[in-house]
């Protein structure tokens, strides 16, 4: 984001070449923003460089597998170098394999959990590095409603995004023990319209989708943007990820078996599989899939949970006023009380306005 009279903002994101990552590089790039685009496939990173200095930004692609702590590093050290010191870090290079459990091999667990923790890990890592020194800086993790609430065939990324939120708790406590102006904080998405449903790897019979209700992408940047720019601990996106992860809070068995039933058909399109398709858990897949999947059609562009979350406070001092407006109408109404009584009265809504607008804030 362009500052006033200051040098635009330095952000890098990692998962740049697709899906959310992409989409939220789209959006900082409208912004003005200097990015760093991070993740393996060069076809996608170039395609979202283009863009972003289309849009008004700039942007540097760097091939990186973030299961690789070294790479990582090598590719904060450059972005520093070219643009200057990192504003904002966000976390969200991610893979996954569709399967039952019973039928995963080690490799493939360990890669997923390699690079959807491990990598948010390794990133959290070089941007504390930097930001700590300075105090200053905001990192984003990219969650998942299934942080909360897990489902099933996708054991290992839930396993991953759970150990992200234990993780990013864990260190949120430790910045605030030094006193760092560091902030750290969340986004649990919902089901999102991205490409990764069409270069996964699945043993399922049909093909995979997100989990319904599904929402475009763009719609989980927004979310990325404004996290980065307000001081929430954590952010839930969609009435569908407060669904589920109040109800892993308070009805976790009830989840459970609700899952056991409609979860396998849940996660799969009526059209069968192709099992010979290329997959994206070892290599990149060819070419420039873009931000979004296959499911526009039934995709919504809009959260007005969200919505209403981003202007909660805003919402809260509206309602305040409402009521205050109402008994200020009654106290006006006994005419019949003395003087100070009447300004007793005045004084309360006036306390009460002013601690409103300090909630607003």
């Amino acid at each position: 984001m362009m500052r006033r009279n200051k040098r635009p903002e330095v952000v890098v994101i990692t998962g740049a070449s697709a899906g959310v990552g992409r989409a939220a590089a789209q959006a900082f790039g409208k912004q003005g923003a200097h990015v760093g685009l991070l993740a393996r496939g060069t076809d996608g990173l170039e395609g979202a460089r283009r863009e972003i200095r289309q849009m008004g930004g700039e942007a540097l692609a760097l091939p990186t597998d973030v299961s690789d702590a070294d790479q990582v590093e090598a590719a904060a050290a450059k972005v520093e170098e070219t643009f200057g010191p990192i504003d904002i870090w966000v976390n969200d290079a991610m893979t996954s394999v569709f399967s039952p459990f019973h039928q995963m091999n080690a490799e493939e667990f360990k890669r997923v959990v390699d690079v959807t923790f491990m990598g948010q890990v390794y990133g959290t890592m070089a941007a504390m590095r930097r930001m700590l020194p300075r105090d200053r800086g905001t990192i984003v993790q990219v969650g998942s409603a299934l942080a909360y609430r897990s489902i099933p065939l996708q054991s290992a990324y839930c396993a991953a995004k759970a150990a992200v939120r234990g993780f990013t708790d864990s260190i949120r406590t430790e910045l605030i023990h030094l006193k760092s102006h560091v902030h750290l904080t969340m986004v649990q998405m919902p089901g999102l319209n991205t490409p990764q449903f069409g270069w996964v790897k699945s043993r399922l019979p049909h093909k995979a989708q997100p989990v319904p209700p599904i929402f475009q992408p763009e719609v989980a940047a927004d979310a990325i943007v404004w996290a980065a720019h307000h001081r929430r601990r954590e952010v839930w996106v969609g009435a569908s990820s407060v669904k589920a992860i109040l109800s892993a809070k308070l009805a976790p068995t009830v989840g459970d078996w609700a899952l056991s039933r409609e979860g396998y058909s849940g996660q799969q399109t009526p059209e069968p599989e192709d099992p010979s398709r290329p997959n994206n858990l070892w290599q990149p897949v060819e070419g420039d899939h873009g931000a979004h999947g296959s499911f526009d059609s039934r995709a919504r562009s809009f959260s007005a949970q969200f919505w209403l979350n981003k202007h909660r406070g805003w919402l809260a001092l509206a309602a305040g006023a409402a009521g205050l407006t109402c008994c200020v109408a009654r106290a006006a109404q006994k005419k019949s009380k003395p003087a100070e009584s009447r300004n007793g009265v005045s004084n309360m809504v006036s306390g009460c306005i002013h601690a409103l607008r300090k909630r607003a804030r």
